[in-house]
């Protein structure tokens, strides 16, 4: 018997006082109002009354920090889960608004369909369909809910929806601590409603990948 439904959710607002982008380095976690964030995502899934038997998390701190909240509410120790981690970018460390004025990146820039800047769009997608195709077979019926990231997300969202992979990060509909919910039909996957519990207003939202 499989998982029922998959929850996506992103992560709570990031302590980045010098507001870089953070990719994959160490030591971002959450600020206070991003706990704040996590605990009403999990108390929206809560709210949903459905049964909840599975909870994953990328490996990196915020995401491990986000899952908190779900872990308590719903009595689950989380699992991390490698292939729904944050995409490589080689603007890391760097602030956006200032290394995009710097003509020596520009070239990073050169190909954004791949993207050119990191980890390509297909690849991503790929290890996001062999960790919920995973989730979805491996967990004796109930939810899921996946902690992961921006890219991610909206990448699985743009795939479910045969839409281009090509996109301008600035339109991505992934707020901090959004849900995004899954369902499996056969071999096809298809998108169940989005959600942005968290009150995110004035949030710092500039570390994405």
């Amino acid at each position: 018997m499989p998982a029922d439904r998959i929850h996506l959710v992103r992560h709570g607002e990031v302590h980045n006082p010098a507001r870089v982008l953070y990719e994959r380095i160490p030591g971002f976690g959450l600020s206070q109002a991003g706990r704040a964030m996590t605990r009403v995502a999990a108390e929206h899934i809560r709210g949903l009354d459905r049964p909840v038997s599975r909870l994953l998390c990328s490996p990196l701190q915020r995401t491990q920090e986000s899952s908190e909240p779900f872990a308590e509410l719903f009595g689950l120790t989380p699992e991390l889960e490698e292939r729904v981690i944050e995409p490589t970018n080689l603007f890391a460390g760097q602030r956006m608004s200032r290394a995009l004025r710097n003509p020596a990146n520009w070239w990073l820039l050169r190909r954004p369909s791949l993207p050119s800047w990191g980890e390509p769009y297909n690849a991503i997608v790929e290890r996001m369909r062999s960790a919920l195709d995973d989730a979805w077979h491996h967990t004796d019926g109930g939810d899921v809910v996946v902690v992961s990231h921006q890219a991610p997300i909206w990448l699985w969202h743009l795939s479910v929806a045969g839409l281009p992979l090509r996109h301008d990060p600035r339109t991505r509909r992934c707020a901090l601590s959004s849900v995004t919910s899954f369902e499996r039909v056969g071999d096809v996957w298809r998108e169940v409603s989005y959600a942005e519990p968290a009150q995110t207003a004035g949030a710092v939202d500039v570390g994405a990948v």
